[in-house]
C-alpha cells in the first residue's frame, strides 16, 4: 500500500498585477520630473556650441574686413563651404543652429545663430553678434545676459 505524503503549498513566484502597476506609475512620475530638466540641459549644451560657432563667424568676419576692407556676404570667402548663407551648424551630425550674415553699409554686419530642428523652441531664440562685437538675442523669452 503506498501512501502520498502531501506537500506543503509552494509559494507563489513572480509579480502580481498591482504590483507591476505600481511600479510603472513610479517609473512614470521619476521620467515626468525628470525628463524635462534633462531636456534643458541638452538644450543649453546645444547653445554652446551655437554661441562658439556664431563667435568664429564674427572673428572671420573680422579678419577679411582687416584683408580686404569689407565683410564678406558668402560663406566660401570666409572659409566656409557652400556659396550662400545659411550655414549649419551640426552637433553629433544633427543640425540645430544655421549661421546667417548680414552685411550692412559702411563696415557693419550682423551675425546670426537661427535655432532650427529640435532647438528651434528653445527660450532663447536667435543669437545676434555685430561688427561691433555687441552681442543679443531676436524673439527670446529670457533675458539676454542669461542666455549669454
Amino acid at each position: 500500500m503506498s501512501t502520498r505524503i502531501a506537500h506543503p503549498a509552494r509559494a507563489a513566484r513572480g509579480f502580481t498585477l498591482i504590483e507591476l502597476a505600481i511600479v510603472a506609475a513610479i517609473v512614470g512620475m521619476l521620467a515626468a520630473a525628470g525628463l524635462p530638466a534633462f531636456y534643458k540641459h541638452v538644450q543649453k549644451s546645444r547653445r554652446a556650441d551655437a554661441k562658439s560657432a556664431l563667435l568664429d563667424l564674427a572673428a572671420r568676419q573680422e579678419r577679411h574686413y582687416a584683408a580686404n576692407n569689407a565683410y564678406a556676404t558668402n560663406p566660401s570667402a570666409l572659409g566656409y563651404a557652400g556659396t550662400a548663407f545659411p550655414v549649419d551648424v551640426a552637433t553629433g551630425g544633427t543640425v540645430y543652429y544655421r549661421l546667417s550674415t548680414s552685411v550692412g553699409q559702411h563696415g557693419t554686419f550682423i551675425a546670426s545663430a537661427i535655432p532650427t530642428g529640435l532647438q528651434a523652441s528653445d527660450a532663447c531664440g536667435v543669437y545676434t553678434v555685430n561688427h561691433d562685437g555687441a552681442r543679443g538675442n531676436v524673439d527670446n523669452t529670457t533675458p539676454s545676459a542669461s542666455c549669454w
